[in-house]
């Protein structure tokens, strides 16, 4: 399929029609497409880090870092450049080729721009691609970013366009659009995707994948994350998302997205073996990878590289080893890790 064969033009009623389709069917339609765009026993792998923790002025109802919600997390100052390199030297170590930074914030301020674009340009100097969620970007910081050598910048639609208002009431939709928009213009690469588990409507899911699929550009990677329920906020008594549903959204964002990473994201560490592999088969072609995203628990790197060789997965940059020799990796990783012990940000933001 080429560049202009994608479509941008789904209706609602068509994307519904693939969620409605018979298991066996839908996941068949999803491989052979995956198929076609990528290597299927290929996954990318991305490290994220915290690099601001906690005090957002936003009320997103799923995030335990809004300071309207008491969840017990203590909050961080943005965090030194140093700090940042470790851990990126660690994650690169560790076999990821992506290295993500996230801070809450509702917006970047404009004292800290010098701050952010220093570590854009080391972690990329270090042969790495680079990741930023910092919130909402205005044109002009989205070109310094840019500027400064920043490949991706997430920022999450979540929901369809519907259900947002009963997730978030601080910041509009237009405004994750507008700023999505920012990012194209600077010449930058999209991470957007959403959140499930919410309460939402199974059209609520089907209406988020197509403001996705109908952008100008597909986003370039597409986070699907599992709802993290943490006490103190107020989702933390929502009833559990059929697994088969999270397996169902993958698929779709597949079919939909056919050259998107999409990246099986937050609650990974409650996923059976089972599931993931489902996933992965769905289309899933990338994850986080680390103990930790920041409040919330991820597989262990051993875990996954486990996982991986069971499945004859191979990260991104390469065949994986014996689990002995990327037990050796880790160890390696770590030694480097432990300078800077620091939290991983929740990849239910991103």
């Amino acid at each position: 399929m080429s560049e202009l064969a994608l479509r941008h033009d789904w209706q609602r009623d068509e994307i519904e029609a693939l969620f409605a389709l018979p298991m066996n069917d839908l996941l068949f339609k999803a491989h052979s497409i995956h198929r076609q765009h990528f290597d299927p026993n290929e996954v990318q792998i991305s490290r994220l880090l915290s690099i601001k923790t906690g005090a957002c002025p936003e009320d997103c109802k799923y995030c335990p870092q809004s300071a309207r919600y008491d969840t017990g997390l203590e909050k961080e100052r943005l965090i030194e450049i140093e700090k940042v390199l470790t851990e990126a030297r660690a994650a690169k170590a560790a076999g990821a080729s992506r290295f993500c930074m996230g801070a809450a914030w509702r917006n970047p301020h404009e004292r800290d721009m010098p701050y952010l674009k220093d570590m854009v340009s080391e972690v990329k100097a270090m042969g790495m691609e680079t990741c930023m969620t910092l919130g909402m970007l205005n044109e002009s910081q989205a070109k310094e970013l840019a500027d400064a050598g920043l490949d991706y910048y997430n920022h999450n639609l979540d929901t369809s366009p519907e259900y947002y208002g009963d997730i978030i009431t601080t910041r509009t939709y237009q405004d994750r659009l507008n700023t999505l928009d920012n990012v194209r213009a600077a010449g930058m690469k999209v991470c957007s995707g959403g959140i499930v588990g919410m309460g939402e409507q199974a059209s609520d899911r089907a209406g988020l994948l197509q403001q996705l699929a109908n952008m100008a550009k597909h986003p370039e990677s597409v986070p699907i994350n599992m709802l993290v329920k943490v006490a103190g906020t107020p989702f933390e008594n929502l009833d559990d998302l059929d697994p088969l549903e999270f397996v169902r959204t993958i698929a779709v964002a597949r079919i939909v997205m056919p050259q998107s990473r999409v990246r099986l994201s937050a609650g990974r560490e409650k996923m059976t073996d089972e599931l993931q592999a489902m996933c992965f088969f769905a289309g899933a072609n990338s994850i986080f990878y680390g103990c930790k995203l920041l409040t919330t628990s991820n597989p262990e790197e051993n875990e996954d590289m486990t996982l991986f060789k069971r499945l004859g997965l191979h990260p991104e940059q390469g065949q994986a080893g014996t689990v002995e020799e990327e037990k050796a990796v880790f160890a390696k990783a770590q030694a480097v890790k432990d300078k800077a012990s620091l939290p991983f940000y929740d990849a239910a933001a991103l």
